[in-house]
C-alpha cells in the first residue's frame, strides 16, 4: 500500500502506443498557472485533512489485521493442521482513486481481500467475515451485496467508508509480498476473482505508465472535479467514471511527458475535442495472454464493434471501460470538451480565469422539457436495494428513447438523484429532452414515448428482489414545474442566474450576428440559430465518426495474422513519425504548448503543427466498427417487449396508462391513414393522468431516416425547434 515513485521516466523510455506530441518543458507561465491552479482545487476543498489521511491508514491497518484473524479462524474450523492454520494469510489491497492519490474528504476507500482456496467467498467471505464485522461496534451500515456483477460488501468502519471485494486465489498460503500484476495470478481464478483483482490490477498498471505521477494526480483532480460541475460524471449515468477520466488524463500525460497540469489540462481538451471517436484510448498495446480470457477486440467480439466511445484498460484481460456511453452522451461530453477548449484558448489570452472552467451547468435551466423518474419503498432497506437496481436501469431508458425517435429526440441524463425530504424514501431522478439540433420542424410532427416508457418501466419492475411498496412512475414535466426540493436549500433561484461564460458567449454571439445582418441582407440569423449551427456542426461530426470511422486495435499479431500485425504496426509507427518530427520542432524553436519567442506567425505555425499530430493520432484508421445504424440491440428485453405488444395490438387492447405530470394538455396521434386518434386526460390539479392512444395504427413519424421496419407508436411531446412543448387537447 505505498506510494510509487512520482517519475516512472528514464532515458530514452517511451510510455505509450505513440511517439509524444511534445517533450517540451514548461514556461514560467505554465509554472505560474499550475500554482493557481493546485490553489483552485485546494480552496475547492479536494484535499483531505493530514489528520483524516492518518485514520485511512489506521483503518486499512486494522481491516488487514481483522481478514488475517478471519482466515486463521476459518482455517482451523475446516480441518486444516496447526501450521497450515499459523501460517494461514489473507491480504488487504487498495484500488480506485484511493490508490491513484486522488481521493477527496469522504471518499469512501476501494478495497480488495485476497484469500487461500479454502477460504469461500458465498460461506467464509458473506458468511463468517460478514458475522465478525456485525459484531464489531467501529462496523456501522453493513450492507453485504453478494449478487452483484462484482460482489461487494459496503460498510462504515470508525466513520470511513470501505467497499470490500474478495478475490480467492489457488494457492494454500497467501504470501504478504504477493504480486497481483503478474497475469499468472489469474490462472484457474473464477469470473468473479477475476472480475475482483481487476480494479487493482488496472490501478497499479495506470500509475506505472505516466511519466510523472504527481502531475498526473493534480490535472486528474481537476478533471474529475470538473466533470462533476459540469455534470458529465457518471458511469452509470452514460457519460464516464473515475476509471475513464483516470485513463483519458493518463493518455494525455504520456503525449506531454514534461508538461506541468496547467498545460495538461489545455491539452485534454484540445485532444480529445478532435478525437474521432469510436477509435479507442489505449495506454498500451493489447496483449492477448495466454489463458484464454476475453479480450476487447472488435475483429473477433460483435458486441465491441458498437461501442461509442472506447476507452481501454491497460491490464490483462484489456477491456472497454465506457461501454455504457449512448449517442446522446457522447454528444453532450463533446459538446462539453469544446466548451472547456474554447475557455482554455481564453485563459492563454488572459481572458479567463480557472474558475470559468468550473462553472456548474446549469441543468434545470438547459432544456424546456423534462422527464422525471420517481421511485419509492417501504423502508430505507429497500429503498437502497430499489435505488441501486433503477440506478442501473436508467441507461435503457436512454437507448430505447433514442432508438425509437431514431434519434430525433436527444435525452440529457442528469448524474445525481434528488430527494423530497416531505417523502420518507422517496428519490427522483431527471433526464433533460430536446428535439435534434439543425433537423427542420414540420408541422403537427410530435414524439409519442409512452409506450418507449411503458417497456422500460416493465424491465425495471422484472426486479428478483421487488417487495411490495417497491414503485416506479415516470412523468413529463417542464421547466417552470421542476419541483423545488431540487435546487440547493430547496428555494428556485431566480433565472437569469447571474453572468457565466455561457450567457457572455450568447451575449457575443447575438453582437456577431447584428454587425453580420449590417454588412449583408443574407446574415447568419439569430444569435440561437448561430449557437444551433456551432452545436450542429459537432453532432454532424460525432454522428460522422460513429457512423465512417473504422477502428483497427494495436493487437499483437500471430503466425496466421500477419495483415492485423500490419494494421497495429500502421498505427502505431505512422503516428510515431509525426510526433517525432513535431517535438523536433517544438524542442528546437520554443515551447510546444507555451507562448513562444517567436511572432504570431510563428505561434500560428506551431499551433497548426500540433493539431496536425493530433489529427493522426486520433485519425488512425481501425476496423471493424460498424455503422452506427446498425448497432447492435442492447436492450435484452426488448424481444419480449415487443411480443407483449404485438399481442396486445392483435387483441384490441390498450397498454397500460403512463403517469404524466405536466401541464401540456394531450395531443392526437396522426394514424397513417390521416385520421386521428387522440388520448384522454382526466386533470386533477397539475396531475394529467393520459391514457395512450388505440393502437389500431401506428403514428405518422414525419420525415423518419427512413426506418427497416413500421415501429410501435413512440409521454407525447410536441416540440419546437427550441425543444417548448405544444399542443392541446383533442
Amino acid at each position: 500500500m505505498g506510494s510509487p515513485l512520482l517519475s516512472n521516466r528514464s532515458s530514452g523510455q517511451r510510455l505509450g502506443i505513440t511517439e509524444p506530441i511534445s517533450l517540451s518543458g514548461p514556461t514560467e507561465d505554465d509554472v505560474m498557472k499550475t500554482r493557481e491552479l493546485e490553489k483552485f482545487l485546494q480552496d475547492a476543498g479536494l484535499y483531505e485533512s493530514q489528520e483524516e489521511a492518518v485514520s485511512r491508514e489506521e483503518v486499512l491497518g486494522r481491516l488487514d489485521q481483522i481478514v488475517k484473524i478471519w482466515v486463521k479462524s476459518i482455517s482451523r474450523a475446516k480441518g486444516l493442521n496447526e501450521r497450515l492454520v499459523q501460517e494461514a494469510n489473507a491480504k488487504i489491497f487498495t484500488f480506485g482513486s484511493y490508490r491513484l492519490g486522488v481521493h477527496g474528504p469522504g471518499a469512501d476507500i476501494d478495497t480488495l481481500c485476497v484469500g487461500p482456496r479454502h477460504a469461500t467467498r458465498e460461506e467464509d467471505f458473506f458468511g463468517e467475515l460478514h458475522r465478525m464485522l456485525s459484531e464489531m461496534s467501529e462496523v456501522s451500515e453493513l450492507h453485504p451485496v453478494p449478487d452483484a456483477h462484482v460482489p461487494v460488501m459496503r460498510f462504515k468502519f470508525n466513520g470511513v467508508s470501505i467497499d470490500l471485494l474478495y478475490a480467492k486465489l489457488p494457492l494454500w498460503v497467501i504470501p504478504e509480498d504477493l504480486d497481483i500484476s503478474q497475469d499468472s495470478i489469474l490462472q484457474n481464478a473464477d469470473e468473479q476473482t477475476v472480475r475482483s483483482l481487476n480494479g487493482c490490477r488496472v490501478t497499479d498498471q495506470i500509475l506505472r505508465l505516466v511519466p510523472n505521477i504527481q502531475n498526473f494526480r493534480t490535472t486528474l483532480r481537476c478533471m474529475k472535479f470538473w466533470g462533476k460541475r459540469r455534470g458529465v460524471y457518471s458511469n452509470v449515468a452514460g457519460f464516464l467514471g473515475g476509471i475513464n477520466w483516470a485513463l483519458l488524463v493518463a493518455r494525455i500525460c504520456q503525449l506531454y511527458p514534461n508538461a506541468l497540469p496547467n498545460m495538461l489540462v489545455s491539452r485534454f481538451f484540445r485532444v480529445y475535442t478532435q478525437w474521432r471517436w469510436p477509435n479507442p484510448v489505449m495506454l498500451c498495446n493489447i496483449e492477448e495472454g495466454s489463458l484464454g480470457l476475453q479480450i476487447w477486440d472488435p475483429r473477433r467480439n460483435p458486441k465491441d464493434r458498437f461501442h461509442l466511445m472506447p476507452i481501454i484498460t491497460p491490464a490483462y484481460p484489456c477491456m472497454n471501460s465506457s461501454y455504457n456511453v449512448s449517442a446522446s452522451t457522447l454528444r453532450i461530453m463533446s459538446e462539453e470538451f469544446q466548451r472547456g477548449s474554447d475557455i482554455c484558448e481564453a485563459m492563454e489570452a488572459g481572458k479567463a480565469e480557472w474558475d470559468t472552467l468550473f462553472e456548474p451547468f446549469a441543468f434545470f435551466e438547459a432544456y424546456k422539457n423534462y422527464l422525471q423518474i420517481d421511485i419509492s419503498a417501504e423502508n430505507a432497506d429497500d429503498l437502497r436495494k430499489w435505488k441501486g437496481w433503477v440506478e442501473s436501469r436508467l441507461r435503457q431508458l436512454t437507448l430505447k428513447i433514442e432508438r425509437h425517435t431514431f434519434n430525433m429526440l436527444q435525452c440529457h441524463p442528469h448524474p445525481g438523484d434528488f430527494s423530497d425530504k416531505s417523502r420518507p424514501f422517496h428519490h427522483s431522478y431527471f433526464m433533460g429532452l430536446q428535439r435534434k439540433q439543425g433537423v427542420p420542424v414540420n408541422e403537427g410532427e410530435r414524439f409519442d414515448i409512452r409506450l418507449t416508457v411503458e417497456e422500460f418501466k416493465h424491465s425495471v419492475n422484472l426486479y428478483t428482489l421487488w417487495k411490495p411498496g417497491m414503485e416506479i412512475c415516470v412523468s413529463h414535466v417542464w421547466r417552470k414545474n421542476i419541483p423545488d426540493f431540487v435546487f440547493p436549500g430547496g428555494v428556485r433561484p431566480p433565472r437569469p442566474s447571474k453572468a457565466t461564460w455561457d450567457s457572455r458567449r450568447a451575449v457575443e454571439l447575438k453582437a456577431a450576428s447584428s454587425s453580420q445582418a449590417d454588412k449583408s441582407s443574407e446574415g447568419p440569423g439569430t444569435p440561437d440559430e448561430v449557437d444551433d449551427g456551432r452545436k450542429r456542426k459537432r453532432e454532424e461530426e460525432v454522428e460522422s465518426n460513429t457512423k465512417s470511422v473504422k477502428v483497427v486495435a494495436t493487437l499483437p499479431s500471430s503466425a496466421g495474422d500477419a495483415q492485423e500485425g500490419a494494421l497495429a504496426s500502421d498505427a502505431t509507427n505512422g503516428v510515431g513519425d509525426i510526433g517525432h518530427d513535431l517535438v523536433q520542432n517544438h524542442t528546437t524553436g520554443g515551447s510546444a504548448y507555451g507562448k513562444p519567442s517567436g511572432s504570431v506567425a510563428d505561434e500560428s505555425s506551431l499551433r497548426e503543427a500540433e493539431n496536425l499530430a493530433i489529427e493522426k493520432i486520433t485519425s488512425v484508421s481501425y476496423v471493424g466498427h460498424q455503422d452506427f445504424s446498425q448497432e447492435l440491440d442492447e436492450l435484452e428485453d426488448d424481444v419480449q417487449q415487443e411480443d407483449k405488444y404485438e399481442d396486445t395490438a392483435k387483441s384490441g387492447k390498450s397498454p397500460p396508462m403512463v403517469s404524466l405530470t405536466s401541464n401540456v394538455s394531450a395531443t392526437a396521434v396522426i394514424s397513417s391513414n390521416g385520421t386521428s386518434t387522440s388520448g384522454s386526460f382526466y386533470t386533477s390539479g397539475d396531475l394529467e393522468e393520459l391514457e395512450p392512444a388505440e393502437l389500431m395504427a401506428p403514428p405518422l413519424i414525419v420525415n423518419p431516416p427512413a426506418p427497416p421496419t413500421q415501429r410501435k407508436p413512440l409521454i407525447r411531446l410536441s416540440l419546437t425547434s427550441s425543444g417548448k412543448a405544444t399542443g392541446k387537447g383533442t
